[in-house]
């Protein structure tokens, strides 16, 4: 049975640009098979990530954020819950 669709759209602040974070959640989004993108924001600290799919798999990907790659240093995330839209075919790097 599939879990119910759901996306999230984060905010991840920190030490998250110029340590492989982007690579890092587009691993494991394809591994946990979502669909997005993440890309780096202005300023330097901090990077947004839109996923969509089923919603233990998104809860598992947000768990990852918290951690991110060994160089990161994640200070904190806001994320908001949405609808599933189904506009990605895949999970993106967008720069």
């Amino acid at each position: 049975m599939m879990s119910e669709q759901a996306a999230f759209r984060a905010v991840v602040h920190g030490r998250v640009q110029g340590v492989y974070f982007r690579s890092f959640v587009e691993e494991h989004a394809e591994a946990l098979r979502l669909t997005g993108y993440v890309r780096n924001l202005p300023g330097g600290r901090s990077l947004e990530v839109w996923a969509e799919g089923e919603k233990d798999k998104l809860e598992e990907l947000l768990n990852q954020l918290k951690v991110g790659p060994p160089r990161a240093k994640v200070e904190h995330i806001d994320a908001q819950w949405f609808e599933y839209t189904g506009r990605y075919k895949r999970f993106l790097v967008s720069y």
